[in-house]
């Protein structure tokens, strides 16, 4: 139902799966789900990037590093350039 609403990250979503604040499932039992699901992670941080792009105003970089911070969306760096390249940003 998550990436019905948003992009995700593959760590972002067992994150939000697995967090007290979010569904409360465990960390194993998240990761399994998650990885049963044959998500096309590109896409998800090309559709993430999108989305930051129609909030507020990005440089290439920056956008690269809110995708890929861990205090952001956790993609790791080449599908946060990848996003941020689809979103017409670099």
């Amino acid at each position: 139902d998550y990436l019905r609403i948003s992009g995700f990250s593959r760590d972002g979503l067992i994150a939000q799966l697995s967090s007290d604040a979010g569904d409360g499932y465990g960390k194993a039992d998240a990761t399994v789900a998650v990885d049963s699901l044959g998500i096309d992670w590109n896409e998800q941080a090309a559709r993430s990037a999108r989305e930051y792009v129609e909030m507020s105003g990005f440089s290439c970089q920056g956008l690269v590093e809110q995708l890929s911070s861990s205090a952001g969306d956790k993609y790791t760096v080449e599908q946060a350039t990848y996003g941020a390249k689809q979103a017409g940003i670099c």
